[in-house]
């Protein structure tokens, strides 16, 4: 019982074009389990191979290392289709979490430094984590205390939506700060969907 069960339900999807279909079955005599899971006893399997073309169905080797192996009433074509129907879903679904760049100067005007918060807020809001990074040209790098409190205004005003993932740090001629959107219902969506073997992708927004 416990070796069927695994094939029941939702644990379907584990049948492949690995498995023994019809023909393909070498085994002389196999437990058969109908399409509902109810099982039909123990029978050779021409036996089994004559149920299933009397149903119009296919009979399939769902736990071969059962003693006897175990095999199951279903469309296999079917199946087939709507388990390559989910896949396509799920790609469509799949979403890489993307590192967006926003660049300020230490001086920025109010107008601009509205622009960019409202693109970093876009951004968070679609998952993706937010590089900001401060440049500062000729003297302006004696002047690193207006990139702190830079830094430190947008993480204040982004607070609802993102933590900190990397306090604002001086690199060369550069502040760099990331920020992260929280796991909000959509953001734990996007995360669940994400392929961490592919990482984040880096797009720059210098607007």
């Amino acid at each position: 019982m416990a070796d069927t069960r695994l094939f029941f339900g939702r644990e379907v999807k584990s049948i492949t074009k690995e498995f023994r279909v019809n023909e393909e079955i070498r085994a002389r005599e196999i437990r058969v389990v109908d399409p509902e899971g109810k099982q039909l006893g123990i029978m050779s399997a021409r036996e089994a191979l004559r149920l299933a073309e009397e149903l119009q169905l296919d009979l399939v080797e769902v736990a071969p290392q059962a003693r006897p192996p175990v095999c199951r009433l279903m469309d296999f074509g079917r199946y087939k289709y709507e388990q390559s129907k989910r896949e396509r879903e799920a790609r469509k679904r799949q979403r890489i979490v993307e590192l967006k760049e926003i660049k300020f100067r230490p001086r920025i005007e109010e107008h601009d430094f509205r622009v960019k918060l409202r693109n970093a807020t876009r951004f968070l809001n679609d998952g993706d984590k937010v590089k900001f990074t401060i440049i500062f040209r000729g003297r302006e790098i004696v002047h690193t205390q207006l990139g702190e409190q830079l830094m430190n205004r947008l993480a204040s005003e982004l607070a609802e939506l993102a933590t900190v993932e990397r306090a604002p740090r001086l690199e060369g001629r550069q502040m760099v700060m990331i920020l992260a959107p929280k796991k909000s219902e959509r953001s734990a969506a996007h995360a669940e969907n994400e392929n961490p073997s592919r990482g984040g992708q880096t797009v720059s927004q210098d607007r």
